[in-house]
């Protein structure tokens, strides 16, 4: 089979299992890749939507503005070359020589020192969390403190420590995002959802 053949049988054998469901069709888009990426029907369930996300994200990807991920993983994961037709950049400033030996001197960790390092590129941008949760909390940080306004935020950080509780706390912003509860993540994830919405900033031009 081809590989659009096999995208095309997969989505089809997930719009069977999935069943009926409440999301709207730009909903299920988002939520449709994260499946075909994961294999995991719970995050029907968990998925959180806030802000007018999609729209907002859609506009800030044909404005041509930048996305910024936590790992190199994300970053490798999102069409990038569709980005930067729109005029944009995906980056990640984790393996930066500076974030390392400032992290290094704060006692910090890289993830963190990375969301201070990219705030001048942010502004009406997209974050994509994917791995670490002190990079959405310092985020949360500096929208609180009115220091960065991105337009949209994307938090999917994975594992037992903070993850679950900063996606808590990301809930409680005025920024828009898509996340989900609980400790599932991923930078695969965070990746299929960016990935799906530049596929309807494409799409519907």
């Amino acid at each position: 089979m081809k590989p659009q053949d096999i995208e095309s049988l997969s989505f089809k054998i997930i719009d069977e299992e999935a069943g009926k469901h409440e999301f709207n069709s730009k909903e299920w888009s988002i939520v449709r890749r994260m499946i075909h990426t994961s294999a995991d029907f719970e995050y029907m369930n968990s998925i959180c939507f806030s802000g007018d996300p999609i729209a907002v994200g859609i506009d800030a990807i044909r404005a041509g503005k930048n996305i910024i991920t936590d790992t190199q993983m994300a970053r490798s994961g999102i069409r990038e070359k569709s980005v930067e037709r729109f005029g944009g950049q995906v980056s990640c400033l984790i393996n930066d020589k500076d974030v390392a030996a400032k992290a290094n001197k704060q006692g910090t960790t890289r993830a963190r020192m990375a969301v201070d390092m990219s705030a001048d590129t942010l502004e009406g941008g997209i974050y994509a969390v994917g791995n670490a949760p002190t990079a959405l909390l310092r985020l949360i940080e500096l929208i609180r403190a009115n220091t960065i306004r991105p337009a949209l935020i994307l938090g999917f950080p994975v594992g037992f420590v903070n993850a679950a509780e900063s996606k808590a706390l990301l809930t409680e912003t005025n920024i828009p995002f898509i996340t989900n509860k609980g400790r599932k993540g991923g930078s695969n994830i965070v990746a299929s959802v960016v990935n799906a919405l530049i596929i309807l900033a494409e799409e519907n031009r």
